[in-house]
């Protein structure tokens, strides 16, 4: 018995020690990633090392693929968003669907998003647009993330999602953004009420995901959608449409 327990307290310190090595190496590489990046982007030098640390996780610490994801980011966010942040006054037809919501925090103290596919009208504005929508939607969610959390959940509910609300550039258009511009940012993706025309649209989308991201995409059963949602988030902190107790709040009010 004794003999058993000094073998587990063993095999724990070797874990522990070997945790520790991982989280040395990784700092060291966000180090050098930084000296990198700022050495081909000045501007970088205001960058968190969280931030650095995110894009290294995104490609499996590998210090040259990050690098350029991350010079890449950074031309992109100055062309895109040269004002450093989208007003609500750029994506007034966005906005007027009313699609995005934020409220509570899941039992990891990760906020909470909601979606819904069946308001996004790709008629209604451009693609642009849309794109200028999914950053403010992301800069909101950020800017709203708790001290010391960097992922959040969403719930993409597609109740009474049919054809006119097919976007496949606009689907491919976020998901570039996300993966490429936030990276290490989502933590899980529920998606809920999905009808069986959704599929069509969903088998031209799925290969362009990572794989790190398609782990985290869950479909929900209708009639096990409460106690899925309930496994991850409390009820004092599922919306209320889910039979939680907080109502959703527009992104925009965020």
């Amino acid at each position: 018995m004794g003999t058993k327990m000094e073998s587990t307290g063993i095999e724990g310190a070797s874990e522990a020690q070997h945790s520790l090595e991982s989280h040395e190496i990784e700092w060291s590489k966000v180090g050098i990633m930084r000296a990198l990046i700022q050495r081909e982007d000045p501007s970088a030098k205001e960058i968190d090392e969280l931030m650095i640390r995110r894009f290294l996780r995104a490609r499996d610490l590998d210090i040259e693929k990050a690098s350029s994801l991350f010079l890449k980011y950074l031309s992109w966010r100055r062309a895109f968003v040269p004002n450093g942040s989208i007003s609500a006054s750029e994506i007034v037809n966005e906005l007027a669907h009313n699609k995005m919501f934020m409220q509570g925090l899941d039992k990891m103290g990760r906020p909470i998003v909601v979606a819904f596919g069946g308001r996004h009208k790709p008629t209604k504005g451009s693609l642009d647009e849309f794109k200028r929508f999914v950053v403010y939607s992301l800069d909101k969610i950020c800017a709203r993330m708790p001290k010391g959390r960097e992922k959040f959940v969403c719930i993409g509910d597609l109740e009474g999602w049919g054809f006119s609300n097919s976007d496949i550039h606009g689907y491919l258009a976020a998901l570039s953004i996300l993966q490429d511009c936030y990276p290490e940012r989502l933590g899980k993706f529920f998606i809920v009420n999905p009808p069986y025309l959704f599929m069509t649209a969903w088998k031209v989308v799925y290969p362009f995901i990572d794989n790190k991201t398609k782990k985290k995409i869950i479909f929900v059963e209708n009639k096990k959608l409460r106690p899925t949602l309930l496994s991850d988030i409390d009820e004092s902190q599922l919306p209320d449409i889910y039979g939680g107790k907080l109502p959703l709040v527009p992104i925009q009010e965020c």
